[in-house]
């Protein structure tokens, strides 16, 4: 996953020392791989809480139209209302 073309900062992570040893003890582990997939995790997972926020704040203030109510005809009313009726621009 590390590209050496992609500019990258630097982070440091402190670890106890019980689990530096353990980590000592798997050479074989990349663990700045380990650590930046994890971060990457965390990153979609509070990125995808965030937008499924938005959808349910959405939901709970919208508000459904009244019976009856016709978006055409406000359309119609404030058409009017700021520039005459049709009969009387032409």
């Amino acid at each position: 996953m590390y590209d050496k073309g992609i500019k990258m900062a630097i982070i440091s992570v402190r670890v106890n020392d019980e689990i530096k040893k353990r980590m000592d003890k798997l050479k074989h582990i990349n663990w700045s791989e380990v650590i930046r997939r994890a971060i990457i995790e965390v990153l979609k997972e509070e990125e995808g809480r965030n937008i499924a926020r938005a959808v349910l704040l959405n939901e709970k203030i919208r508000k459904k139209a009244p019976k009856g109510w016709s978006s055409v005809e406000v359309i119609r009313y404030w058409r009017e209302h700021r520039f005459g009726k049709t009969s009387e621009r032409r």
